[in-house]
């Protein structure tokens, strides 16, 4: 059995990799709002905190009550206990990663964790 595992991903509205990949430690899903649309539901989790990357076009994201502007480039950790809603601009559709992992279940860097072959 390889190492590792390859996928192709068609653009669709939400995308989960769990699956697809085989992961183990983390979820990691691709999501893409049409101007004006917005998730339709606001949530939280118990233990994951999410990491979003914006990939294109702008938004805002709703979290406990707060706005926050979200453009291409931006990256925000959302805390489990937070209330979130993420949103499209009217103008402008968008486009981003979320990536969803235990918090506090880091135990090392990559400088920490890498180990170098034949050195």
């Amino acid at each position: 059995m390889a190492n590792y595992k390859k996928v192709n991903i068609t653009p669709d509205a939400r995308t989960e990799l769990h699956d697809a990949l085989s992961l183990t430690g983390a979820e990691i899903s691709i999501n893409s709002l049409p101007a004006g649309a917005g998730v339709p539901f606001v949530h939280s989790h118990k233990n994951n905190e999410e990491i979003y990357a914006v990939l294109s076009g702008k938004g805002k994201a709703a979290i406990d009550g707060e706005t926050v502007e979200l453009a291409a480039g931006d990256w925000i950790r959302v805390d489990p206990a937070a209330k979130r809603q993420f949103s499209a601009a009217e103008d402008s559709a968008i486009s981003f990663i979320c990536i969803q992992v235990k918090k506090g279940s880091l135990e090392g860097y990559t400088k920490d964790d890498a180990v170098i072959e034949g050195g």
